[in-house]
């Protein structure tokens, strides 16, 4: 089940009184406004006070036919004098809050639209209303706010070109973070697509380089086997020294010259958790390991299920404010299972981790690459959980 948008409820919850307070004043001012009051029924203008701001909590999930409802209903209002003389921009003022919501959802040609409608409806009901009427300053001396028909549409004009702006401005600011998002995302799979390719090169480095050792040697020694076994080991050794060749040179241009000492060290594995485990314990919260059948694990899959638990244990550190953290590694039947759980801050977690956090992105890379799953999620109780699962063959015995 789809997770409610948190800000869009915040938003709701800030509409909602405002929607309120809308329906009061523009209801209010309708019946006894500044200038020549509504005389039709009451219930009149309380039904189209309630028809500008009821809609306004909904702006945020469907700005588009919000905004032209409200937009229908406050031209239909001053065109038909359902709305305060003097203040007429308080008929309006939803009219701007829905302009600004469909505006930062539109388009390019849907936000120039919207801005068309929403101008070309004061510019034309307002003076209309006055022309109809025959309102004017000396038609109405005891009025508190001036009865210029110019004014009144120049300040709703003003006032739903600059909500139609701000909503184009957050518009694009949200684009922009969005691209960023986008780039940083690509980056972090390019780089942990590199840091993979590098420590894949030292796995098979290693494992081919013994191959050919081992072919060479008993290439040597096999002097009374038979001409098929001699053709054979022969095949193997130019074999494994022209895909060793080959491999180095294709990686090594993977490697940037800076990094010297990742080429030396070797590639750690599930044996070396435990030293992991207790580097890390002083730091942070503490840290149950628990082990089960990972000791032959082939040596990229082994590197891999180091990697997600290391970068699991660093979020908790750096993240999660837990007091305990377990890690559970057990393979069987062609399957590692890793689980990380901790009792921190799991809520706060989730709003960070599950968006495409470069840690995660860089452990679902390397699931994937076996074919395997990742989840990271809140734990009802409390915590946060990474569980991954890869598949893997296991290695023959020499």
């Amino acid at each position: 089940m789809t997770r409610p948008d948190r800000s869009r409820i915040r938003g709701a919850l800030i509409d909602v009184p405002v929607s309120a307070v809308l329906t009061q004043q523009i209801a209010f001012a309708t019946l006894d406004g500044p200038g020549p009051e509504w005389t039709g029924p009451a219930v009149v203008a309380w039904l189209v006070a309630v028809a500008l701001g009821l809609p306004l909590p909904a702006r945020r999930r469907w700005p588009l036919p919000v905004f032209a409802f409200v937009a229908t209903v406050a031209a239909a209002a001053t065109a038909t004098g359902v709305t305060a003389f003097g203040v007429i921009f308080l008929t309006w003022i939803p009219v701007a809050l829905a302009l600004y919501s469909a505006a930062a959802a539109s388009g390019r040609t849907g936000a120039v639209l919207t801005l068309a409608g929403a101008l070309a409806a004061p510019a034309v009901t307002i003076p209309g209303l006055y022309l109809r009427t025959g309102v004017t300053p000396a038609s109405a001396p005891g009025s508190e706010a001036p009865l210029w028909w110019q004014v009144e549409t120049g300040v709703v004009v003003v006032m739903l070109s600059v909500a139609w702006a701000t909503g184009r401005l957050i518009r694009w600011r949200r684009v922009l973070a969005a691209d960023t998002a986008r780039r940083l995302a690509r980056d972090a799979v390019a780089d942990e697509r590199l840091r993979i390719a590098r420590e894949l090169h030292d796995i098979v480095g290693h494992s081919l380089s013994l191959i050919a050792v081992k072919a060479t040697v008993a290439n040597h020694i096999a002097e009374e086997r038979p001409a098929e076994t001699r053709a054979a080991l022969l095949t193997i050794e130019r074999t494994s020294r022209s895909a060793l060749t080959e491999i180095r040179r294709l990686l090594d241009i993977l490697r940037e010259d800076d990094d010297p000492a990742a080429e030396l060290a070797p590639a750690p594995g599930v044996g070396d958790l435990p030293e992991l485990v207790e580097r890390l314990r002083p730091a942070g919260p503490g840290i149950d390991l628990d082990l089960s059948g990972a000791g032959d694990l082939p040596p990229a899959v082994g590197l891999t299920v180091y990697r997600i638990v290391q970068e699991s244990l660093t979020n908790v550190i750096k993240h999660a404010d837990a007091s305990r953290c377990r890690v559970q590694v057990r393979a069987a039947d062609g399957m590692v299972h890793i689980e990380v759980t901790d009792d921190g801050r799991g809520g706060r977690q989730s709003s960070r981790r599950p968006g495409g956090g470069q840690g995660l992105i860089g452990m679902r890379e390397r699931v994937t690459m076996y074919g395997g799953s990742l989840t990271a999620d809140t734990r009802p109780e409390g915590g946060f959980r990474v569980v991954a699962a890869i598949p893997y063959t296991a290695e023959e015995p020499a």
